[in-house]
């Protein structure tokens, strides 16, 4: 037993490492404060509604109204029943956030870096290398919490998988369910994509060397385990996948049937529009921002402080110098090909050297998995600036075209190049290769990586103009002048820069060359280069995420606060709907956290009331406000905002006596802009056999209304003389929502393309929607069982593992 507690010791010690870097990065968190996240705050206000319901009843609403009219919340943190993957993996991250998410990198590359055989202390080494990488540490800075999460978990994914193929089916299998259960569980499924994406290069490199080496049983074999442990986890998600997979059809990612553009042009029929999942797309040079972090001019929004030249030109144009201070402290230094950028993508050019120098000595299947997937994601990733490659994927390779910001595919880059860079490391420090091949390696890296960055030094005013996107309105608005001393601020930026990434190149250079010369031993060696990983990759990442990002906990637990508008309208307890006109609705969650908002922020917008926004609500169409029973506006004044009421809102439900049929999605949208909406429903060909007939008497004396109002269930009563056809404000969703007559289930359908309908008997009766979702009761009982599973198969896995090392 003792020499087993050795065993882990070192172990134990870089897991209390970990703990520690992760809490010193991130200290204000020791303080009780928060990291303000502007994501965060979206999701606090689209999930509000459903989070005082949680905590008023104990009860999972699974629906809300608070955002574009009604959507199920599967994407705004539901909690499912049987979701034991989540308990475990809220267990591992004990930190305070984001502190833990930074842990979560370390210890995951940590797993792989030791599954590929390393030293613990290089492995220690590469997982600073990675979890400070700088695109990992941005978005913690901005709240993109799970795709933190996902990436965080795929070197477990890919440790399972190395270890099936190596023939470890047991620790491999286990390691794979788990990681995989993990992965699928944080949420984030385009990482996921791109993660499947990196595995199918990896899973062809090895299908190629089975071929050659006449291994393919073995390989085969591998591959039926990593089958059954990816189902396994799948099955441990179930609730959550199938859940997201329904909403997915339903959402702009889905196919609404609409072929048709509001400037009557043909649209996408599914999937995002190319425009849209291009939008970010990485520039050809801009990849060198992973060598030199400000070579493209860093962030949107740079501080390049009081000694800038803009911060003179903006004076001599009659700025004050608070004023011109001010605009230095976030000048627009960023000239590359997106519409904005909130740090460059900075890999380190300790590492990147590193990496080239591993591309030397390092042989076989990972060298050329980690090549191949590092170069598939690098060419996706300039989007349309390849465009060849890019719209292949888009018509042709499955799913791709559900996810938008394709620049973010450099994650799989970001995995890659530390991994390599450190094996590279190992083979420096423990290979049998003779010092003459050691020396060769060391001389080429720092040509290649040294001449680059002495290339771009002497000759960048030759190679590039610094010119950005957004110069001419700045030309137009500020004058020539302004724009010659932006250039020049650009420019002064790149050269520190790169004079910063040659002076690492050449310390991370030397520093081999002294182990090779053996005037360090291989300990030493390892603390430089760690030391250099540190003060390089930190120096860069604290330009951007910093205690200046933390701010009180009440902040970020309450992030809106109401406005002179807000308390006007919370006055009314009725059920209603509210349009902000001040600013974004479809890109906004603040109106959700006070009010049922007919805009909202999400990724994954209801499809149809996108297809709404562009169509009509974006253009203030009165008939269509209407009927989503939008009964006040926030309008912006010049005092600030003010809430204006619309008499002409069609309530919570409407008797219409006439139908109008259609054929197809184009003509149910199109029949809506001369409509009137309180008289007539459009209604489509499908729904045809819900409706004895297309033309209702008019009972003057028919009324109905809300009794009572929960995001789950809507009750009404009603009272007719003659059978009715009644309209809902309530957004149509086919799934989960039933319809009850006092108590006795009936059908109700699509109208005015987004709303309910049913068609009522006379006389006196209560009606009653329930949103009692299947697909939650199927995907938990699935849940539970692989669940069991896979406990089981990880305590047998543990214990046969011990008994193993017993004898």
């Amino acid at each position: 037993m003792t020499g087993y507690l050795k065993k882990f010791l070192p172990h134990v010690l870089v897991f209390l490492g970990f703990i520690i870097i992760s809490l010193a990065y991130f200290n204000p968190v020791l303080q009780g404060k928060e990291i303000f996240q502007s994501d965060i705050t979206q999701y606090i206000g689209m999930a509000q509604e459903q989070n005082e319901f949680r905590e008023r009843t104990g009860e999972e609403p699974y629906w809300t109204n608070a955002a574009f009219g009604g959507m199920p919340t599967y994407q705004l943190g539901a909690y499912y029943p049987n979701n034991y993957i989540k308990k475990i993996d809220t267990a591992l991250r004990f930190l305070p956030r984001p502190a833990d998410y930074l842990f979560l990198y370390f210890i995951g590359i940590y797993i792989l870096l030791l599954v590929l055989k390393l030293d613990y202390k290089l492995a220690f080494l590469g997982a600073l290398a990675f979890g400070f990488s700088t695109y990992l540490i941005i978005i913690l800075g901005v709240g993109h919490n799970a795709k933190a999460h996902a990436i965080a978990y795929m070197p477990w994914v890919l440790g399972g998988i190395l270890l099936c193929f190596r023939q470890k089916y047991i620790t491999g299998f286990l390691l794979l369910a788990f990681g995989m259960a993990l992965e699928i569980g944080a949420n984030h499924f385009q990482m996921t994509y791109y993660l499947l994406l990196l595995v199918i290069v990896l899973g062809i490199v090895y299908l190629i060397e089975a071929f050659r080496k006449k291994t393919l049983p073995q390989y085969f074999t591998a591959l039926g385990v990593m089958v059954v442990a990816v189902v396994l986890a799948l099955g441990a998600n179930a609730t959550n996948l199938m859940a997201t997979q329904e909403y997915a059809e339903f959402s702009t990612r889905g196919d609404t049937g609409l072929s048709i553009s509001p400037d009557g042009s043909e649209a996408r029929p599914s999937g995002l529009e190319y425009d849209y999942i291009t939008e970010y797309s990485y520039g050809v040079l801009e990849t060198f921002n992973l060598f030199i972090p400000r070579f493209m001019g860093g962030s949107s929004s740079e501080d390049i402080g009081g000694e800038s030249n803009i911060y003179s030109a903006l004076l001599e144009l009659g700025a004050s110098p608070v004023q011109a201070a001010q605009f230095a402290e976030s000048a627009p230094t960023y000239w590359g090909d997106q519409p904005f950028v909130g740090a460059p993508a900075y890999i380190g050019a300790t590492v990147l050297f590193l990496f080239v120098f591993a591309l030397y000595l390092v042989k076989g299947r990972l060298k050329w998995w980690i090549v191949g997937g590092s170069l598939l994601a690098l060419l996706l990733s300039w989007g349309r600036n390849f465009g060849l490659l890019t719209e292949f994927f888009i018509d042709y390779v499955p799913m791709y075209n559900k996810f938008r910001a394709v620049s973010s595919i450099q994650v799989i880059i970001e995995l890659c190049v530390p991994v390599l860079a450190v094996v590279g490391l190992s083979k420096l420090f423990f290979s049998e290769e003779n010092e003459e091949k050691k020396m060769h390696a060391l001389k080429w890296s720092a040509i290649v990586t040294g001449g680059l960055a002495l290339v771009f030094l002497l000759f960048h005013s030759m190679l590039f103009n610094f010119s950005g996107a957004g110069d001419g309105s700045m030309l137009q608005q500020l004058g020539p002048g302004f724009v010659r001393a932006l250039k020049e601020d650009r420019k002064a930026v790149f050269t520190a820069d790169t004079i910063r990434s040659l002076i690492f190149v050449l310390l991370t250079a030397g520093v081999i060359w002294l182990y090779l010369k053996q005037k360090v031993n291989r300990n030493l060696a390892t603390g430089l280069f760690v030391l250099l990983i540190l003060i390089d990759l930190v120096g860069i990442d604290r330009r951007y995420v910093n205690n200046d990002d933390f701010v009180n906990a009440r902040v970020m637990n309450k992030p809106f606060q109401a406005n002179q508008a807000d308390l006007q309208i919370i006055q009314d307890d009725g059920h209603y709907r509210v349009f902000d006109l001040s600013g974004n609705p479809f890109n906004t969650a603040r109106t959700s956290y006070f009010h049922n908002s007919i805009g909202g922020y999400h990724a994954a917008k209801p499809g149809r009331m996108q297809d709404l926004f562009n169509f009509y609500i974006s253009q203030n169409h009165m008939e269509v406000l209407n009927m989503l029973n939008t009964k006040y506006f926030i309008v912006p004044t010049e005092e600030g905002v003010t809430a204006q009421q619309n008499p002409e809102a069609n309530g919570n439900a409407w008797f219409v006596n006439n139908v109008k049929l259609v054929e197809n999605a184009n003509e149910e949208i199109l029949a809506l802009e001369n409509l009137n909406t309180k008289e007539t429903a459009i209604v489509n060909e499908n729904f045809r056999n819900h409706l004895p007939q297309l033309n209702f008497q008019v009972d003057n004396n028919a009324s109905i209304q809300l009794e009572s109002y929960e995001p789950n269930e809507i009750i009404y009563s009603y009272s007719a003389n003659t059978e009715q056809l009644t309209v809902f404000s309530e957004i149509y969703y086919p799934h989960g929502w039933h319809a009850y007559i006092d108590g006795e289930e009936a059908p109700h359908f699509r109208a005015n393309y987004v709303l309910r309908a049913m068609v009522l008997p006379e006389g006196e009766h209560t009606v009653t929607f329930k949103f009692e979702p299947e697909v939650v009761k199927t995907g938990s009982t699935i849940a539970l069982a692989s669940s069991v599973l896979l406990g089981l198969l990880l305590i047998g896995g543990f214990f046969y593992g011990y008994r193993k090392n017993q004898k």
